[in-house]
């Protein structure tokens, strides 16, 4: 993954861990100081909303554990592959669009950001400016041509 990725993972794993979990630990507390837990339903909210911060703060965890940082100055950028920004025409409606291709942790559409194991990229990966391909996604087949490739 790129180090900008690698760094929102940590720092929401810094928030989560430094900020929400003490919070969800004090409306336990406080909860539990109003008396009977079984029809307290403020002790359990806050109980399942821990359990969803912790889980989310494991799997967090594990992707950092797994992570591998890559320096993008070090990869090819004349084939469309991880941390490359490709622009594409749909040759269908003639739409242009741009992507710069991702780990799967790091995609965000609205940020022009695609995971590498999307249909898009995977239909991408090794292609080069000038280059046709054609990807089934889940509205149908869609040919794109490659109109240019960036290293990020």
């Amino acid at each position: 993954m790129s180090q900008e990725g690698y760094d929102k993972i940590v720092a929401e794993l810094r928030q989560l861990e430094s900020v929400e979990l003490p919070k969800v630990k004090d409306a336990i507390s406080e909860a539990r100081d109003k008396g009977d837990l079984s029809e307290n339903f403020e002790y359990h909210a806050a109980k399942r909303e821990q359990g969803r911060l912790l889980g989310r703060i494991r799997f967090l965890q594990r992707v950092l554990e797994h992570a591998r940082v890559i320096d993008a100055s070090k990869l090819r950028n004349d084939r469309v592959g991880l941390l490359t920004r490709v622009e594409i025409t749909n040759m269908g409606n003639n739409m242009r669009m741009a992507y710069t291709v991702v780990s799967p942790h790091e995609a965000n559409l609205r940020e022009g950001k695609i995971s590498i194991k999307s249909p898009i990229a995977q239909a991408l990966l090794n292609k080069k400016a000038g280059d046709t391909v054609n990807v089934r996604v889940p509205a149908g087949m869609l040919q794109l041509r490659v109109e240019s490739v960036e290293g990020t």
